[in-house]
């Protein structure tokens, strides 16, 4: 079996919205609701301090504890493209866990959390996510489990309605007054404030 990327597909604006999920199709997809939405999200905020085009990707196990995690940064002014968010989410997947693909059924969960600016409302970076994120856990044979946005105006599990005002997208900067990071390319991994937590992220494993 071969774990490499597949070849591009095709890069035209009619091909890259094929490659996103639209709030309805998520909701029909059957995702598994968050027993705690507000301690997976303070859990995540608290280990990765995300800032706007930051994604944290992470592993669930069977009791909702967290297993792995990894954040990065989208960078560029790219249209969202489904495909390469998932070849992103899944080169990340690779790097803090093994796969379960040799199980008849997923036993773990994968979840997303994006922080990002803008409204609350669904967007088409948020549908190319979706994508990226359900074909990942596919390929790394995990469920595919909830995307979360974090926004000015708070967290939100899109497609459940559930939600809260704290963290937000603006909590670390006010905090600490760190900005966003700039650039080319694809992904980059994302600098931290503190020492001891900046090798932990340099590392991508959160625990």
């Amino acid at each position: 079996m071969t774990f490499g990327f597949a070849p591009p597909p095709a890069t035209d604006p009619v091909s890259r919205l094929g490659r996103l999920l639209e709030p309805a199709e998520w909701a029909a997809a059957g995702i598994p609701l968050l027993r705690n939405p507000r301690e997976v999200v303070t859990g995540l905020h608290s280990r990765h301090l995300p800032t706007p085009s930051t994604a944290v990707v992470a592993v669930l196990d069977p009791e909702e504890r967290l297993a792995a995690s990894a954040s990065f940064t989208r960078r560029g002014s790219s249209a969202a493209d489904g495909w390469e968010f998932r070849n992103a989410l899944l080169a990340q997947l690779r790097r803090v866990i093994p796969h379960d693909l040799r199980r008849r059924t997923p036993v773990r969960t994968a979840v997303l959390l994006y922080c990002r600016e803008g409204e609350s409302q669904w967007t088409e970076e948020d549908g190319a996510w979706m994508w990226g994120l359900r074909d990942a856990c596919t390929l790394h044979g995990l469920r595919c489990g909830a995307y979360i946005t974090l926004t000015r105006s708070g967290w939100q599990v899109l497609g459940e309605g559930r939600g809260g005002r704290r963290p937000h997208s603006a909590s670390l900067r006010s905090r600490l007054g760190v900005g966003t990071a700039t650039g080319d390319g694809v992904t980059a991994a994302v600098p931290h404030p503190r020492g001891e937590a900046r090798e932990a992220l340099r590392r991508s494993a959160a625990v």
